[in-house]
């Protein structure tokens, strides 16, 4: 393959991730799919549906990646979930500071830029500082305190940390056999958990969770089949096209943040370039926007006090730290990481869900009447 059919391929990965990410701003915007919103629904208000619809979401995105797995339209083990490297104690800390932060922030990556394309400029200041803390996380100063405490500890896996190439090893299944049972079977638990409750089955919330996971999917496809070269004419060895890790890629929600705000303030070094990650913050925005403005939604928000502008500053701080930490947001870990059955994203997913509850008990007190008073 020439160089003109590289980059032929890597204009179609980008456009294809662009066209996903609009669908799915749009989506997201139009249903109110949130991961920090679920869990405060639930705590709030005593509302499952938008747990479920993540639920569901996790489910649809597990098995649709076993299936793309079994029958060889993607390498499942050419993410950075799966590395024999299982970073436990980051996963933990990482996840339950995200969690904290994205309560504080009003909502976590996604989440943010589907608020920027509403019109909330609470959210643009929100994805600034969670962008720079992220690059300072990845390659400034907090990265130097990451790698030298939390990363520090780890365990490393004879196999790949996923599910089924742990067991495959126990059992003597193959793993390509046990990797399709497990994600039908874990999947389909997801999935009918979300589904169990009657009250739970509008076209709104069902729509949200399937169609939420099959963009985590069809990312998934994008970046690991239409992106991958088996041979590089340049390097002779194999390429995922225009992603930032070098790996095959799906949605996450706060590297690509240090990612975009790095293209801009470099963007007449011509090594920088976009990338899955940038292009999908850039859809979801205006996939975003475009609903919101269709809806007659659109309207401008902004800080209500010094309180409220702390707040979603920590939050921000806190989510770009986190974030990088445990290789993730709720998208990231919660979702694309989850759906390759990674040993990481399955300590993080509860992570999340307590470091928001925690901060919905913080934000609680604080809003308590002091009885000295």
């Amino acid at each position: 393959m020439d160089a003109v059919d590289i980059s032929a391929s890597s204009k179609l990965v980008l456009w294809s991730t662009f066209a996903i990410t609009f669908f799915l701003g749009a989506v997201m915007q139009k249903t109110g799919f949130c991961s920090m919103g679920a869990v405060s629904d639930v705590f709030i208000m005593s509302s499952w549906d938008r747990l479920r619809q993540w639920f569901l979401a996790i489910g649809v995105a597990i098995v649709g990646f076993a299936l793309m797995s079994y029958f060889d339209l993607i390498d499942p083990l050419k993410s950075i979930y799966t590395s024999s490297k299982l970073l436990w104690l980051s996963a933990i800390v990482g996840s339950i500071l995200f969690g904290f932060g994205m309560v504080l922030a009003s909502g976590c990556g996604s989440k943010t830029l589907v608020r920027i394309g509403g019109g909330n400029l609470k959210s643009v200041i929100v994805f600034l500082v969670l962008g720079l803390s992220a690059y300072m996380t990845m390659r400034g100063f907090l990265g130097v305190i990451r790698i030298n405490t939390l990363d520090t500890i780890f365990i490393t896996l004879s196999t790949p940390q996923d599910l089924p190439s742990i067991l495959s090893g126990v059992t003597g299944i193959a793993r390509s056999n046990l990797h399709l049972a497990l994600g039908l079977v874990v999947g389909f638990a997801f999935i009918a958990y979300a589904l169990a409750a009657k009250a739970f089955w509008s076209v709104e919330n069902v729509l949200a969770g399937v169609l939420v996971g099959f963009a985590i999917c069809a990312v998934w496809w994008v970046s690991g089949s239409l992106g991958y070269i088996s041979e590089d004419p340049n390097t002779l060895e194999e390429v995922f096209l225009v992603t930032n890790s070098g790996r095959m890629e799906s949605l996450s929600f706060v590297a690509p943040y240090a990612y975009s705000l790095d293209l801009l303030m470099m963007y007449s070094d011509t090594s920088k370039v976009l990338t899955v990650g940038i292009t999908a913050v850039l859809g979801m925005i205006l996939g975003s926007a475009c609903v919101a403005l269709l809806t007659k939604s659109f309207r401008w928000e902004s800080f209500r006090n010094a309180e409220d502008t702390a707040n979603h500053l920590v939050g921000a701080t806190l989510m770009g730290f986190g974030g990088v930490t445990a290789l993730g947001c709720t998208v990231g870990q919660g979702l694309s990481g989850i759906s390759t059955l990674a040993l990481g994203s399955l300590i993080a997913l509860p992570g999340f869900i307590f470091g928001a509850y925690l901060a919905l008990r913080y934000l609680q007190l604080r809003l308590a009447p002091n009885p000295c008073s």
